[in-house]
């Protein structure tokens, strides 16, 4: 069955972020049926900006010969009027949520462009920049001091993913992680490596299938005895070993997307804490 194809465009007052996260998760309940092209459009803060991206929805739609898919996240009513007003299915997501919190709070909103992400000058945004930082410095085990300023350890084989997590957790909550990885000397010794003894309450494991990581590796350095399947099988069956007698909690990444795995280690950590 062939796919029909219909046009989105995401836009917002700010970097279009939240409308395209909002948008993806909605539009993935019918990529069954359609394929969407999307048009991303941030930083549309006048109502001159308004009318040009009006113009440009109004040209797509008569292109299409069907209205276009609009995701917004505009605060300014005068902006989102000339938008709305075009030839497009308008998806208003803060409007509705704020119509019936304000019905329900009895409170009008004090909208503010922008105001759901943060100031460069704010400390939220100090905080992630610090995490962003430590995150790289203690990245594969590279550096190992500081580590009692970490609020998660990874641990686990070479390439189960513990790099990319380590960084979602940065820039996105400000999660100050390292990780360090599990070698076969660790294992032929039996016990974690001495540094992360003193931090056992921090680790987490990641695992990963060893066919899955026999891809992953073939791909790093093919041929090697690295990458070999025996290898990973070894390695992947001696970490799980070592995580559950040291009582580590751990889960697999093979079919786990990364904000998968973030969102388990915040919640079994109780890391997931935020106030507003």
């Amino acid at each position: 069955m062939q796919l029909q194809k219909r046009t989105v465009f995401i836009v917002s007052d700010g970097t279009g972020i939240t409308a395209e996260t909002f948008g993806h998760s909605v539009l993935s309940q019918f990529t069954h049926k359609f394929t969407f092209q999307q048009e991303r459009e941030p930083f549309v803060n006048t109502v001159e900006r308004a009318q040009e991206i009006a113009t440009r929805i109004n040209s797509t739609a008569e292109l299409d010969k069907l209205p276009p898919i609009v995701f917004s996240t505009i605060v300014d009513e005068d902006i989102n009027t000339h938008l709305r007003h075009s030839n497009c299915i308008y998806m208003d997501i803060f409007g509705a949520c704020v119509r019936q919190l304000e019905e329900s709070l009895q409170t009008k909103s004090n909208p503010a462009i922008g105001r759901s992400h943060v100031s460069a000058s704010s400390d939220e945004y100090r905080r992630r920049i610090e995490a962003i930082n430590f995150t790289l410095a203690h990245d594969d085990g590279q550096f190992v001091h500081d580590l009692e300023h970490a609020d998660v350890i990874f641990v686990g084989v070479s390439r189960c993913g513990k790099t990319p997590t380590s960084l979602y957790l940065a820039m996105q909550y400000s999660i100050k992680a390292a990780n360090f990885p599990l070698i076969p000397e660790d294992f032929d010794r039996g016990t974690l490596p001495d540094t992360l003894l003193p931090h056992r309450h921090k680790l987490f494991g990641l695992s990963i299938n060893p066919e899955r990581l026999y891809e992953v590796r073939q791909e790093r350095r093919p041929g090697s005895a690295y990458a070999e399947l025996d290898q990973c099988k070894y390695e992947v069956a001696e970490a799980e070993r070592m995580m559950r007698r040291e009582n580590i909690a751990w889960l697999s990444t093979t079919t786990k997307s990364i904000e998968e795995i973030s969102t388990t280690v915040l919640k079994i950590l109780n890391l997931d804490r935020k106030s507003y």
